[in-house]
């Protein structure tokens, strides 16, 4: 792939670059290719789509939609083999509420593997979370900009803009993955019940070092993915691959990605100086500051 001076990777499905009459009507018809639940793209707006699949960072492609994670369900395959044994009947259902002690909700589950005897009866199921990636700055307006002209944007100069697009791995592990394993994941681990996690390998390499143990004692399967370019048909796109898969047990995890890491002390404190001589040397003379509360 060329090296781009713009922050989209895929745009409905396809690179940038892809002017092929398939993605020209994906593009012209807001279609998602990757097994979403309605034919088209539903991404942010129903009605105006934001049809990006993935962004460039230095070059290399961060998956922002989780539907993206739907490829050929490749994911619920890796899931499968962690879950259940080989040879057992399953099928997937997605977005299942799951509900607390007191019927709250603790959100939906992502993908739910339900394997099932010779009479169709559920006899167990594991829990697929996707982790797609946030995106700090503003993506629409480089994807609306592309949208007006794809053939001429494919290559467009978007460095010198405003608040340009960039994966945000920090809000994607505090605000979505610590609180899944810790409401949705500590429900099903306390139903002895497994659960695998689909995360782009850009993603997964941000996180605090996971301890290993071996696939037979673990309770999460990390699979970890990446989007390879490759050249097909003369167009160059990216494919969905696994690329290593990690297995962990749920408390070392859970306590890995949800503890942080502490900065010096003395560093905090010379912060607390510097912000009280700010305030002294701009406080009124009667010293009203120094009164006891």
């Amino acid at each position: 792939m060329k090296i781009r001076s713009h922050p989209l990777a895929e745009v409905f499905g396809f690179s940038v670059t892809d002017h092929s009459p398939k993605a020209q009507r994906y593009r012209a018809n807001r279609l998602c290719p990757f097994n979403n639940k309605v034919p088209n793209c539903t991404k942010d707006k129903a009605k105006n789509p934001l049809g990006v699949c993935s962004i460039l960072q230095h070059n290399v492609p961060v998956i922002t939609c989780p539907v993206r994670f739907r490829e050929d369900w490749l994911i619920t395959d890796d899931a499968a083999s962690f879950f259940f044994e080989e040879g057992t009947l399953w099928s997937s259902l997605t977005e299942v509420r799951l509900n607390d002690a007191f019927g709250k909700s603790a959100g939906n589950i992502d993908v739910v593997l339900v394997a099932y005897d010779k009479q169709g009866r559920v006899i167990d199921f594991g829990a697929l979370e996707v982790q797609a990636v946030y995106i700090s700055g503003n993506v629409r307006e480089p994807f609306e900009h592309y949208m007006k002209d794809p053939n001429a944007h494919a290559l467009m100069d978007w460095s010198s803009q405003p608040n340009y697009p960039r994966p945000d791995f920090l809000s994607s592990s505090r605000k979505r993955l610590a609180p899944q394993l810790l409401f949705k994941g500590g429900i099903l681990h306390s139903w002895q019940k497994k659960t695998a996690v689909a995360i782009n390998k850009s993603f997964f390499e941000t996180l605090p070092l996971l301890k290993p143990v071996k696939k037979s004692e673990a309770d999460i399967a990390w699979f970890i993915y990446d989007l390879e370019p490759v050249v097909d048909g003369g167009q160059e796109r990216y494919q969905f691959r696994k690329v290593d898969v990690v297995y962990t047990e749920f408390q070392s995890a859970l306590l890995s990605i949800t503890t942080a890491s502490p900065g010096n002390v003395t560093d905090f404190m010379r912060l607390l100086q510097e912000k009280l001589d700010e305030q002294l040397e701009t406080a009124p003379t009667n010293k009203s500051l120094d009164k006891p509360f």
